[in-house]
């Protein structure tokens, strides 16, 4: 999904079609793990973090949904959830999961098809590094979220595999992966109008808690393999 730069930087339409092309080829392929990944892999504590501090039958965005599985498990939990994602193929399988208070649509985060205020909270789980402009991305979200609403969003860290998405641009190529450091994520987001007011640290597996529970925010940050900021919407 990368090509060799010619002197002209990818345009935002193309990074979305090539976005797009890359998650729909993908989409088999992630959802025949991504049930497991949301019980017992790396997403598994994303829902208690969000209840923990989002009230049940709020009115969620879940931002770069997939297949729909981690709507779904916040649908369980007692939201209303609408998943938005880029790829059409994604959605179609993420609308099998359809019912009351749950729907699916395809669509853009940096163009998120909905009003503005249309939400209590929403979600974003390794999606905002798939935007061509983050910052434009967090703008966006933030549009369609209430004042002092709350978003999850979470980003690879450093220890992550999928990291590697970004490397070809080190080889002068492009690519459709904004890799951020978590202190990168957090500064961004306060210049973009939102407050921190919580984060959590995912490991990958055999890290044991006592290794880490002394550190400090940024090294706990340096060591991860997933970061979940909780910010508040504060403009």
């Amino acid at each position: 999904m990368s090509k060799k730069v010619e002197g002209v930087k990818m345009t935002s339409n193309q990074w979305h079609l090539n976005a797009k092309e890359k998650w729909d080829e993908n989409a088999v392929t992630w959802h025949s793990k991504s049930i497991s990944n949301w019980h017992d892999g790396s997403r598994k504590e994303i829902v208690p973090f969000i209840k923990k501090h989002i009230p049940q039958a709020s009115k969620i965005a879940d931002l770069g949904c997939g297949d729909g599985y981690g709507s779904f498990r916040l649908w369980e939990e007692g939201y209303s959830v609408i998943g938005v994602d880029l790829s059409q193929k994604m959605i179609d399988l993420a609308r099998k999961q359809e019912k009351e208070r749950l729907q699916f649509v395809q669509g853009d985060l940096s163009n998120i098809p909905f009003k503005k205020e249309s939400f209590d909270g929403a979600m974003a789980i390794n999606s905002l590094e798939w935007t061509s402009d983050p910052f434009h991305s967090l703008e966006e979200i933030r549009r369609v979220v209430k004042l002092k609403g709350l978003v999850c969003i979470a980003i690879l860290g450093p220890t992550a595999h999928p990291r590697q998405n970004a490397f070809p641009r080190l080889r002068g190529e492009e690519v459709i992966c904004n890799t951020m450091m978590p202190w990168e994520l957090e500064e961004l987001a306060i210049n973009n109008g939102w407050e921190k007011v919580d984060e959590h640290w995912v490991y990958k597996k055999g890290v044991s808690p006592s290794l880490t529970e002394n550190l400090s925010n940024e090294l706990k940050q340096s060591l991860t393999f997933m970061t979940l900021f909780l910010f508040k919407r504060m403009q």
